[in-house]
Protein backbone atom coordinates (compact mmCIF):
# COMPACT_ATOMS: atom_id res chain seq x y z
CA UNK A 1 0.00 0.00 0.00
CA UNK A 2 1.02 3.68 -0.73
CA UNK A 3 1.20 6.01 1.13
CA UNK A 4 -0.95 8.18 -0.73
CA UNK A 5 -3.58 5.11 -0.40
CA UNK A 6 -2.77 4.74 3.28
CA UNK A 7 -3.74 8.25 3.92
CA UNK A 8 -7.03 7.96 2.23
CA UNK A 9 -7.38 5.18 3.78
CA UNK A 10 -6.66 6.66 7.03
CA UNK A 11 -8.90 9.64 6.72
CA UNK A 12 -12.03 7.38 5.85
CA UNK A 13 -11.64 5.33 8.65
CA UNK A 14 -11.18 8.08 10.86
CA UNK A 15 -14.69 9.39 9.80
CA UNK A 16 -16.27 5.88 10.09
CA UNK A 17 -15.10 5.75 13.63
CA UNK A 18 -16.54 8.92 14.59
CA UNK A 19 -20.11 7.85 12.45
CA UNK A 20 -20.12 4.76 14.98
CA UNK A 21 -18.90 6.77 18.49
CA UNK A 22 -22.04 9.34 17.09
CA UNK A 23 -25.45 6.71 16.82
CA UNK A 24 -23.42 3.67 17.99
CA UNK A 25 -22.20 5.13 21.48
CA UNK A 26 -23.20 8.33 22.31
CA UNK A 27 -26.57 8.12 20.26
CA UNK A 28 -27.93 5.03 20.93
CA UNK A 29 -30.67 5.64 22.28
CA UNK A 30 -33.54 7.97 20.25
CA UNK A 31 -33.92 11.02 21.88
CA UNK A 32 -34.95 14.72 21.21
CA UNK A 33 -31.84 16.86 20.49
CA UNK A 34 -32.16 19.95 22.92
CA UNK A 35 -30.49 23.28 21.72
CA UNK A 36 -27.45 22.59 24.02
CA UNK A 37 -26.63 19.62 22.95
CA UNK A 38 -26.94 20.56 19.52
CA UNK A 39 -24.42 23.28 20.48
CA UNK A 40 -22.16 21.07 22.12
CA UNK A 41 -22.43 18.58 18.96
CA UNK A 42 -21.54 21.72 16.51
CA UNK A 43 -18.14 22.75 18.72
CA UNK A 44 -17.43 19.01 18.02
CA UNK A 45 -17.52 18.68 15.01
CA UNK A 46 -16.45 22.54 14.41
CA UNK A 47 -13.20 21.36 16.61
CA UNK A 48 -12.42 18.08 14.56
CA UNK A 49 -12.20 20.19 11.37
CA UNK A 50 -10.15 22.52 12.93
CA UNK A 51 -7.71 19.85 13.91
CA UNK A 52 -7.61 18.23 10.83
CA UNK A 53 -5.16 20.86 9.43
CA UNK A 54 -2.95 20.38 11.40
CA UNK A 55 -2.45 16.66 9.63
CA UNK A 56 -3.15 18.79 6.30
CA UNK A 57 -0.03 20.72 7.42
CA UNK A 58 1.85 17.95 8.22
CA UNK A 59 1.33 15.79 5.02
CA UNK A 60 1.62 18.74 2.84
CA UNK A 61 4.98 20.48 4.76
CA UNK A 62 6.70 16.76 4.66
CA UNK A 63 4.96 15.93 0.88
CA UNK A 64 3.67 12.44 2.54
CA UNK A 65 2.41 10.29 -0.26
CA UNK A 66 3.24 13.11 -2.64
CA UNK A 67 1.01 15.78 -1.85
CA UNK A 68 1.73 19.05 -2.83
CA UNK A 69 4.78 17.62 -4.60
CA UNK A 70 2.53 18.90 -7.77
CA UNK A 71 3.41 22.82 -9.17
CA UNK A 72 0.12 24.53 -8.25
CA UNK A 73 -1.45 26.59 -5.54
CA UNK A 74 -1.35 23.97 -2.91
CA UNK A 75 2.76 23.16 -3.13
CA UNK A 76 3.21 24.81 0.29
CA UNK A 77 1.79 23.56 3.61
CA UNK A 78 0.11 26.75 4.57
CA UNK A 79 -1.72 27.11 1.25
CA UNK A 80 -2.89 23.68 1.09
CA UNK A 81 -4.52 24.67 4.73
CA UNK A 82 -5.67 27.83 3.64
CA UNK A 83 -7.71 25.80 0.44
CA UNK A 84 -8.64 23.63 3.33
CA UNK A 85 -10.34 26.35 5.64
CA UNK A 86 -12.03 28.06 2.64
CA UNK A 87 -12.94 24.81 1.12
CA UNK A 88 -14.68 23.75 4.53
CA UNK A 89 -16.29 27.55 5.32
CA UNK A 90 -17.56 27.94 1.94
CA UNK A 91 -19.21 23.98 2.09
CA UNK A 92 -20.40 24.93 5.51
CA UNK A 93 -22.12 28.23 4.56
CA UNK A 94 -23.79 26.81 1.36
CA UNK A 95 -25.07 24.17 4.15
CA UNK A 96 -27.09 26.65 5.81
CA UNK A 97 -29.65 26.93 2.42
CA UNK A 98 -29.99 23.05 2.64
CA UNK A 99 -31.08 23.35 6.23
CA UNK A 100 -34.09 25.65 5.48
CA UNK A 101 -35.27 22.51 2.68
CA UNK A 102 -34.79 20.07 5.97
CA UNK A 103 -36.57 22.26 8.40
CA UNK A 104 -39.19 22.28 5.82
CA UNK A 105 -39.56 18.90 5.23
CA UNK A 106 -39.05 18.07 8.82
CA UNK A 107 -41.97 20.07 9.48
CA UNK A 108 -44.02 19.09 6.26
CA UNK A 109 -43.99 15.48 7.36
CA UNK A 110 -43.95 15.85 11.11
CA UNK A 111 -41.04 13.99 12.02
CA UNK A 112 -41.20 13.10 15.87
CA UNK A 113 -38.47 14.89 17.87
CA UNK A 114 -37.11 11.90 18.98
CA UNK A 115 -36.49 10.40 15.37
CA UNK A 116 -35.17 13.54 13.81
CA UNK A 117 -31.93 12.90 14.75
CA UNK A 118 -31.70 8.78 13.21
CA UNK A 119 -33.17 10.19 9.90
CA UNK A 120 -30.21 13.04 9.52
CA UNK A 121 -27.63 10.53 10.99
CA UNK A 122 -28.30 8.73 7.79
CA UNK A 123 -28.74 10.97 5.47
CA UNK A 124 -25.88 12.55 6.23
CA UNK A 125 -23.73 8.93 5.94
CA UNK A 126 -26.18 8.46 2.73
CA UNK A 127 -24.46 12.72 1.45
CA UNK A 128 -21.24 11.55 2.57
CA UNK A 129 -21.21 8.68 -0.44
CA UNK A 130 -22.85 9.88 -3.19
CA UNK A 131 -20.53 13.21 -2.92
CA UNK A 132 -17.61 11.35 -2.55
CA UNK A 133 -18.50 10.12 -6.11
CA UNK A 134 -19.46 13.30 -7.40
CA UNK A 135 -16.25 14.86 -6.04
CA UNK A 136 -14.55 11.87 -7.74
CA UNK A 137 -16.11 12.41 -10.63
CA UNK A 138 -15.88 16.31 -10.97
CA UNK A 139 -12.06 15.95 -10.11
CA UNK A 140 -11.88 13.58 -12.99
CA UNK A 141 -14.10 16.19 -15.34
CA UNK A 142 -11.30 19.11 -14.24
CA UNK A 143 -8.16 17.55 -14.77
CA UNK A 144 -9.31 16.10 -18.34
CA UNK A 145 -11.20 18.74 -19.47
CA UNK A 146 -9.72 22.58 -18.68
CA UNK A 147 -13.02 23.94 -19.90
CA UNK A 148 -15.17 22.26 -17.34
CA UNK A 149 -14.45 24.63 -15.37
CA UNK A 150 -16.49 27.55 -17.04
CA UNK A 151 -19.38 25.37 -17.26
CA UNK A 152 -18.96 25.10 -13.22
CA UNK A 153 -18.48 28.82 -13.51
CA UNK A 154 -21.57 29.56 -15.19
CA UNK A 155 -23.89 26.71 -13.34
CA UNK A 156 -22.91 28.75 -10.16
CA UNK A 157 -23.98 31.96 -11.66
CA UNK A 158 -27.46 30.68 -12.77
CA UNK A 159 -28.31 28.73 -9.50
CA UNK A 160 -27.38 32.50 -8.21
CA UNK A 161 -29.99 33.89 -10.22
CA UNK A 162 -32.08 31.34 -9.45
CA UNK A 163 -31.90 31.33 -5.51
CA UNK A 164 -32.47 35.33 -5.66
CA UNK A 165 -35.73 34.98 -7.44
CA UNK A 166 -36.69 31.72 -5.79
CA UNK A 167 -39.47 32.12 -2.74
CA UNK A 168 -39.57 29.80 0.20
CA UNK A 169 -40.57 26.66 -0.95
CA UNK A 170 -44.48 25.69 -0.80
CA UNK A 171 -44.88 22.13 2.07
CA UNK A 172 -47.74 21.42 0.08
CA UNK A 173 -45.18 21.01 -3.28
CA UNK A 174 -42.82 18.83 -1.19
CA UNK A 175 -45.51 16.60 -0.27
CA UNK A 176 -46.35 16.15 -3.52
CA UNK A 177 -43.00 15.96 -5.28
CA UNK A 178 -41.89 13.33 -7.97
CA UNK A 179 -39.60 11.50 -5.19
CA UNK A 180 -42.80 10.53 -3.02
CA UNK A 181 -44.60 9.47 -6.62
CA UNK A 182 -42.14 7.21 -7.71
CA UNK A 183 -41.66 5.80 -4.01
CA UNK A 184 -45.81 5.09 -4.14
CA UNK A 185 -45.39 3.62 -7.50
CA UNK A 186 -43.55 0.17 -6.26
CA UNK A 187 -44.05 0.35 -2.18
CA UNK A 188 -46.98 0.76 0.15
CA UNK A 189 -46.27 4.03 2.65
CA UNK A 190 -47.54 2.87 6.30
CA UNK A 191 -49.73 5.48 7.49
CA UNK A 192 -47.96 6.70 10.62
CA UNK A 193 -44.05 6.28 11.55
CA UNK A 194 -43.21 3.21 13.28
CA UNK A 195 -40.84 4.39 15.43
CA UNK A 196 -37.05 4.43 14.20
CA UNK A 197 -38.08 1.84 11.11
CA UNK A 198 -37.63 2.63 7.85
CA UNK A 199 -39.66 -0.72 6.39
CA UNK A 200 -42.43 -2.36 7.74
CA UNK A 201 -45.82 -4.21 6.66
CA UNK A 202 -49.00 -2.83 5.71
CA UNK A 203 -51.93 -4.70 4.92
CA UNK A 204 -49.99 -7.99 4.53
CA UNK A 205 -47.54 -5.90 2.43
CA UNK A 206 -44.27 -4.77 2.38
CA UNK A 207 -43.98 -1.32 2.89
CA UNK A 208 -41.93 1.83 3.46
CA UNK A 209 -42.37 4.16 6.51
CA UNK A 210 -42.82 8.06 6.91
CA UNK A 211 -39.55 8.41 7.98
CA UNK A 212 -37.71 6.60 4.97
CA UNK A 213 -39.64 8.47 2.49
CA UNK A 214 -38.40 11.61 4.42
CA UNK A 215 -35.29 10.13 4.29
CA UNK A 216 -35.16 9.84 0.69
CA UNK A 217 -36.15 13.37 0.35
CA UNK A 218 -33.57 14.52 2.22
CA UNK A 219 -31.00 12.44 0.32
CA UNK A 220 -32.62 13.75 -2.60
CA UNK A 221 -32.27 17.69 -1.80
CA UNK A 222 -28.65 17.03 -1.01
CA UNK A 223 -27.54 15.82 -4.59
CA UNK A 224 -29.31 18.92 -5.82
CA UNK A 225 -27.09 21.10 -3.57
CA UNK A 226 -24.18 19.26 -4.50
CA UNK A 227 -24.86 19.92 -8.04
CA UNK A 228 -23.90 23.53 -6.69
CA UNK A 229 -21.85 23.51 -3.91
CA UNK A 230 -19.10 21.38 -5.17
CA UNK A 231 -18.40 23.08 -8.28
CA UNK A 232 -18.07 26.03 -5.79
CA UNK A 233 -14.98 23.78 -3.74
CA UNK A 234 -13.02 23.16 -7.14
CA UNK A 235 -13.42 27.34 -7.65
CA UNK A 236 -11.29 27.21 -4.04
CA UNK A 237 -8.95 24.12 -5.05
CA UNK A 238 -9.06 21.29 -7.52
CA UNK A 239 -6.68 19.21 -5.16
CA UNK A 240 -9.27 16.16 -4.65
CA UNK A 241 -8.22 15.23 -1.06
CA UNK A 242 -8.97 19.19 0.04
CA UNK A 243 -11.96 19.58 -1.54
CA UNK A 244 -13.14 16.05 -0.20
CA UNK A 245 -11.98 16.07 3.45
CA UNK A 246 -13.35 19.70 3.72
CA UNK A 247 -16.83 18.45 1.87
CA UNK A 248 -16.87 15.77 4.28
CA UNK A 249 -16.17 17.80 7.54
CA UNK A 250 -19.01 20.71 6.65
CA UNK A 251 -21.38 17.69 5.79
CA UNK A 252 -20.65 15.85 9.27
CA UNK A 253 -21.43 19.08 11.22
CA UNK A 254 -24.76 20.00 9.04
CA UNK A 255 -27.07 17.29 11.41
CA UNK A 256 -25.32 18.96 14.25
CA UNK A 257 -25.61 22.42 13.25
CA UNK A 258 -29.58 22.06 11.75
CA UNK A 259 -30.67 21.51 15.34
CA UNK A 260 -28.52 24.31 16.70
CA UNK A 261 -29.91 27.32 14.19
CA UNK A 262 -33.20 25.98 12.35
CA UNK A 263 -35.75 27.31 14.43
CA UNK A 264 -33.18 30.87 14.22
CA UNK A 265 -32.99 31.16 10.67
CA UNK A 266 -35.34 33.60 10.12
CA UNK A 267 -33.64 35.91 12.32
CA UNK A 268 -31.11 36.24 9.86
CA UNK A 269 -33.53 37.38 6.79
CA UNK A 270 -30.62 38.79 4.51
CA UNK A 271 -27.88 35.14 5.02
CA UNK A 272 -29.98 34.20 1.87
CA UNK A 273 -28.80 36.95 0.24
CA UNK A 274 -25.17 37.09 1.01
CA UNK A 275 -25.16 33.08 -0.35
CA UNK A 276 -26.38 34.41 -3.56
CA UNK A 277 -23.50 37.33 -3.90
CA UNK A 278 -21.62 34.00 -2.35
CA UNK A 279 -22.17 32.32 -5.31
CA UNK A 280 -21.97 34.61 -7.89
CA UNK A 281 -18.57 35.63 -6.53
CA UNK A 282 -17.14 31.85 -6.86
CA UNK A 283 -18.89 31.53 -10.45
CA UNK A 284 -17.50 34.79 -11.96
CA UNK A 285 -14.06 33.46 -10.07
CA UNK A 286 -14.16 30.29 -12.03
CA UNK A 287 -15.00 32.04 -15.62
CA UNK A 288 -12.15 34.87 -15.13
CA UNK A 289 -9.44 32.32 -13.91
CA UNK A 290 -6.89 32.48 -16.91
CA UNK A 291 -7.11 36.46 -16.45
CA UNK A 292 -7.50 36.81 -12.84
CA UNK A 293 -5.80 34.73 -10.31
CA UNK A 294 -7.46 35.09 -6.75
CA UNK A 295 -5.06 32.93 -3.90
CA UNK A 296 -6.88 30.89 -1.07
CA UNK A 297 -6.05 33.73 1.36
CA UNK A 298 -7.75 36.10 -0.25
CA UNK A 299 -10.71 34.22 -1.35
CA UNK A 300 -11.51 32.74 2.24
CA UNK A 301 -11.58 36.47 3.20
CA UNK A 302 -13.89 37.18 0.36
CA UNK A 303 -16.53 34.40 2.02
CA UNK A 304 -16.02 35.62 5.22
CA UNK A 305 -16.51 39.24 4.62
CA UNK A 306 -19.47 38.32 2.61
CA UNK A 307 -21.34 35.90 5.12
CA UNK A 308 -20.23 38.26 7.70
CA UNK A 309 -22.33 41.03 5.76
CA UNK A 310 -25.11 39.03 5.64
CA UNK A 311 -25.42 38.07 9.26
CA UNK A 312 -24.36 41.87 10.36
CA UNK A 313 -27.36 43.31 8.40
CA UNK A 314 -29.96 40.55 9.71
CA UNK A 315 -29.17 41.49 13.39
CA UNK A 316 -29.25 45.38 12.57
CA UNK A 317 -32.16 45.21 10.55
CA UNK A 318 -34.31 42.27 11.76
CA UNK A 319 -37.78 41.30 10.20
CA UNK A 320 -40.62 43.34 11.81
CA UNK A 321 -42.61 40.50 12.81
CA UNK A 322 -38.90 39.14 14.90
CA UNK A 323 -38.71 42.24 16.27
CA UNK A 324 -42.25 42.59 17.91
CA UNK A 325 -42.24 39.12 19.07
CA UNK A 326 -38.80 40.31 21.07
CA UNK A 327 -40.40 43.59 22.17
CA UNK A 328 -43.26 41.70 23.21
CA UNK A 329 -41.55 39.31 25.62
Amino acid sequence: MTMAVAIWAGFVLLILALLALDLGVLNKHDHAIGFRESVRWTAFWVAISALFMVAVWTIYRFHWGGFGLKPGPESTAPDAVMSYLAGYLLEYSLSVDNIFVIALLIRTFQVPENMQHRVLFWGILGALLLRGLMIGGGALLVHRFGWMMYVFGGILLLTSVKMALDKEDDPKDIADSWVIRLVRRFYAVTPDYRGHKFFDTFEGRHAVTPLFVVLLMVETTDVLFAVDSIPAVFAVTQDSFLVFTSNVFAILGLRSLYFAIAGLLRLFRFLKASLVVLLAFIGLKMLAKDYVHIQSSWSLLAIVAILGAGVAASLRWPEVNVRQEENSK
